[in-house]
């Protein structure tokens, strides 16, 4: 055999060896790539696949729709806590069940989710201005019984009770005689305000005298005074039953003066504005200088009748003639 012959030969063995290696690393190819697809359709405990082109982004995974992954519910539950929001916490699962049921969009089970944390937030805001309100019951505009006062305007009730005063700074007060309902009344419409998300401070005009001369004695009167404008509203019940010195008149007259187109007053009085006069230590142009700034943007409601006090106790005792007391 001539050497090139044997050269060609040698050639020739290579460049079979080289084909089935080629061919054989294809096949291997294959197979780990069929191998990644499969495990990517069907193995949610898998690895994801990374897209040659882009690093780091994986897949989507398929999971079981009614069983979310433990890590994503870990990872809800972290970030409700995060954003303070307890209540899509406590309803996302049985929401998400009730989208998937009734084929909701993502938008709206969105929506749902959200107005539930609002609807929570919104009763919890509520509940706490109530509470620091100081309110001395709990008495709806819905409880009044409106056939008691026909002479009410209820016209004039029902914007007080849109509390559209309020942003305005504008004022509401109600006159008329013991027990015919100016305190249900303010207590209703105080609770409607807070309904409404205005912070409110209830109290008596004595309570009120009280709490700034304590203020002014301990030197904060100022302090005081500003620390009230927090309150969107303050509520001034039972002006006139118990009259003021001069010194309580004045104290009076600063916390009126103070409230003048800065913040709302919801005041009931037994008095007409006549015999304010009388209320503030006889002193007539207080009085009136209280009066001026209360009015000026103020809706004023009378309330007439007999108290409802005195009404119940005839009607007992009309239909009851053994009622202890009758003949007092």
């Amino acid at each position: 055999m001539t050497a090139s012959t044997t050269q060609a030969t040698t050639r020739a063995t290579r460049a079979t060896r080289a084909t089935r290696a080629t061919r054989a690393a294809r096949t291997q190819t294959a197979a780990v790539t069929t191998t990644a697809d499969s495990s990517d359709a069907t193995g949610p405990n898998q690895e994801p696949r990374r897209d040659a082109g882009q690093p780091g982004r994986p897949h989507q995974q398929h999971r079981a729709v009614d069983r979310p992954p433990r890590d994503l519910t870990a990872q809800i539950a972290y970030l409700t806590r995060a954003i303070r929001a307890p209540t899509i916490a406590a309803v996302w699962a049985d929401l998400a069940d009730q989208a998937r049921e009734d084929g909701w969009s993502h938008e709206e089970y969105l929506a749902a989710v959200l107005a539930r944390q609002v609807a929570a937030r919104e009763a919890n805001g509520t509940a706490i201005r109530t509470a620091g309100a100081h309110f001395p019951a709990v008495k709806t505009l819905e409880d009044f019984n409106l056939d008691h006062q026909p002479s009410l305007r209820r016209d004039v009730l029902a914007h007080l009770a849109t509390c559209t005063f309020i942003p305005t700074a504008g004022n509401a007060i109600l006159l008329g005689p013991p027990g015919v309902g100016k305190t249900h009344l303010a207590i209703g419409l105080g609770i409607k305000a807070v309904q409404a998300g205005h912070p409110v401070l209830f109290d008596t005009a004595t309570g009120w005298v009280t709490r700034l001369r304590t203020a002014h004695d301990d030197g904060r009167l100022a302090t005081e005074l500003r620390r009230l404008h927090r309150y969107r509203l303050l509520v001034i019940d039972e002006i006139g039953y118990i009259p003021f010195d001069a010194q309580a008149a004045n104290l009076f007259f600063q916390l009126i003066s103070s409230r003048y187109e800065q913040g709302s007053l919801l005041a009931t009085s037994n008095m007409p504005f006549s015999r304010w006069g009388e209320i503030f230590g006889g002193d007539d142009v207080v009085a009136a200088a209280m009066i001026d700034r209360l009015v000026h943007h103020a809706e004023v409601l009378t309330l007439t009748g007999d108290s409802y006090r005195t009404r119940n106790r005839r009607e007992l005792l009309a239909k009851d003639p053994a009622t202890p007391g009758r003949n007092i």
